[in-house]
C-alpha cells in the first residue's frame, strides 16, 4: 500500500519531468526563394513574423537543401538522408522500404509527432506521423489550411513535434492582399529582367509570402497563448527557390540555398546570425541533439555504400550554442529532371559548393533542359527571351538556363548569381579537379550512378 501511495505521489512530478523536454514547431515555406523576406535583405516584402522569429533567435546565412524540388527537399528534413541514398530523389517520390523518419525517432522519445498541410512523402510505414489534414496543392479556392487543428497537439501534456507544411508561396499565386504592393515601387533583383510583367509577378509572389507569414504568426501566437513559448524550439525555413528561371529544378543557389531561422528562448542567442555551411539533412540530427538524444546512435533503417546505418547529416547544435562557427566544408546538390512536369526525359545535374566556388556537372549537356518555365510559351522566362532590348550577354545568360555545358564553375564571391562560367579557364584547373573528385566521392557514398540513377526515377515516384 505504501508503494502505491509513493507512486501516486510521484506521478505529477514524473509528468512534469517529461514535459521538460522541449517542444518543436517547424514551419516550412513552399517554393520561397531564401532572399525574399526582410531577414535576408529584401527591401520590399512584408514579413513581420519571420522577422519576429529572427529577433528572438538565430538566422543562418548558408543553409542548403540538396535538391530544389518539394518532395525530396522535405524528405531530407524528415529522414536526415540525402535524396539518392533515401530513394526520394525525384519529385513526388518515396523513400526505400525500411527508411526511418523523425516519426520513429521522436515518438520513441515520448513525443506527439504531427503534420498539417502538404505531406509529399511515402511510404506510410516510413512516416508514422499523425496527419492533421490539409491540401497537397493549393489552387486558391476555399480555406487552404485549418490551423485550428493544431491546438489539441499544442495543448496536450505530452511534448510535441509539430510540422506546419503550408502551401505558400507555391504557384499559382492566388493568396494574400496584392494591394499592399505597388509594382512600380518594387526593387527588381539583379537576377531578374525588369519588365512590367516581372513587377506584376512579384506583386503576386510577395502577397503570397506575406500571407504565409501571417500563418506563421498564427502558429507562434498559439504556442505563446498556452504558455509554452519558453520551452519550444521554433523553426522557420523557406524550402527551395521559386518557380522562376535559375530557381526551382536547378542546382544554382537561387534553387538550393534556403532561409533558416531557429528560436529557443534562453538557449539560442536572440538577434544572432551564423554563416556556417549546413544542409537540410543536418536538421533532424540537430533537433534530436537539442532534446537530449544522441543522433550518432540512431539507426536510420538502411545502409549507405560503405555499410553505415547512421544519418547523412550531423548535428550543428554546437554552432547554435556558438561554440564554433564551422560545420561543413562542402554542400552538395542533385537535380532529377525525369518525371517533373514538362521536364526533359533525362537531365541529371550534380553540384558541390564551397564558400567561394560552385562546381556543377550536367550529364545530359548535349540535349536541352526543360521544365514548366521553358515549356510554357507565355511564361515570364519566354517573355524575357523575346525582349529585344536585352544585351547580348544577358540573352546568352538566359539561354544558358536550357542549354548548358558538361561542367560549370562559378566564383560566388564575385558572381553570386552564377552568370559567368569559369570552367574553361585553365586558371581554375586544380580547383575543378579537387571539386570533381569530392563530388564523385559523395556520389559513391550515396550509391548515386548519375544517368543510371536518373533513368530509374519513375520507379521511385508515387504519382
Amino acid at each position: 500500500m505504501r508503494k502505491i501511495l509513493i507512486i501516486l505521489f510521484l506521478l505529477p512530478h514524473l509528468n512534469a519531468t517529461a514535459q521538460k523536454k522541449p517542444n518543436i514547431l517547424l514551419f516550412i515555406g513552399d517554393d520561397m526563394t531564401w532572399r525574399d523576406c526582410s531577414v535576408y535583405g529584401n527591401p520590399d516584402v512584408n514579413t513581420p513574423n519571420i522577422q519576429r522569429l529572427a529577433d528572438t533567435g538565430m538566422s543562418f546565412d548558408n543553409m542548403f537543401t540538396a535538391t530544389a524540388m518539394c518532395s525530396p527537399t522535405r524528405q531530407q528534413i524528415l529522414t536526415g538522408l540525402f535524396p539518392a541514398r533515401s530513394g526520394a530523389y525525384p519529385n513526388h517520390a518515396k523513400v526505400y522500404d525500411g527508411v526511418k523518419s523523425l516519426g520513429h525517432h521522436f515518438k520513441a522519445l515520448g513525443y506527439n509527432v504531427a503534420l498539417i498541410g502538404k505531406q509529399h512523402y511515402g511510404p506510410a510505414e516510413s512516416y508514422p506521423i499523425d496527419y492533421l489534414g490539409g491540401r497537397q496543392h493549393d489552387g486558391g479556392n476555399g480555406i487552404d489550411i485549418h490551423l485550428d487543428k493544431i491546438k489539441p497537439v499544442i495543448e496536450d501534456d505530452k511534448p510535441f513535434l509539430l510540422i506546419i507544411a503550408q502551401n505558400q508561396p507555391h504557384t499559382p499565386w492566388t493568396r494574400g492582399n496584392r494591394a499592399q504592393y505597388n509594382p512600380e515601387k518594387l526593387t527588381v533583383p539583379d537576377y531578374m529582367i525588369d519588365t512590367k510583367e516581372t513587377r506584376e509577378a512579384l506583386v503576386k509572389y510577395y502577397a503570397e509570402i506575406t500571407y504565409a507569414d501571417s500563418l506563421l504568426g498564427y502558429c507562434l501566437d498559439a504556442v505563446e497563448k498556452v504558455g509554452k513559448q519558453k520551452n519550444t524550439i521554433e523553426v522557420f525555413t523557406s524550402e527551395q527557390g521559386y518557380q522562376l528561371p535559375f530557381g526551382k529544378w536547378t542546382c544554382y543557389d537561387l534553387g538550393l540555398k534556403t532561409g533558416f531561422i531557429i528560436s529557443w528562448p534562453g538557449k539560442v542567442p536572440a538577434k544572432s546570425r551564423n554563416s556556417a555551411f549546413i544542409q537540410y539533412v543536418d536538421i533532424l540530427p540537430t533537433l534530436l541533439d537539442m532534446v537530449g538524444a544522441d543522433p550518432e546512435k540512431i539507426d536510420v533503417g538502411i545502409k549507405d555504400t560503405y555499410g553505415n546505418t547512421g544519418f547523412d547529416g550531423k548535428s550543428f547544435y554546437d554552432v547554435i550554442q556558438q561554440k564554433t562557427d564551422h560545420h561543413r566544408d562542402y554542400v552538395f546538390g542533385i537535380q532529377t529532371t525525369r518525371g517533373i512536369f514538362s521536364g526533359s526525359d533525362s537531365y541529371p545535374v550534380r553540384s558541390i559548393r564551397t564558400e567561394k566556388y560552385k562546381y556543377i556537372q550536367n550529364y545530359s549537356f548535349d540535349s536541352e533542359f526543360s521544365n514548366i518555365p521553358i515549356a510554357n510559351e507565355n511564361s515570364l522566362y519566354n517573355q524575357w527571351l523575346r525582349d529585344s532590348t536585352l544585351s547580348e550577354d544577358t540573352h546568352a545568360w538566359l539561354e544558358k538556363y536550357k542549354t548548358r555545358p558538361f561542367e560549370e564553375l562559378y566564383d560566388l564571391e564575385n558572381d553570386p548569381f552564377e552568370q559567368r562560367n569559369l570552367a574553361e579557364d585553365k586558371t581554375y584547373k586544380s580547383i575543378i579537379q579537387d571539386l570533381r573528385q569530392k563530388l564523385e566521392s559523395w556520389m559513391i557514398q550515396q550509391g548515386d550512378l548519375g544517368v543510371a540513377t536518373e533513368m530509374k526515377a519513375r520507379e521511385r515516384m508515387t504519382h
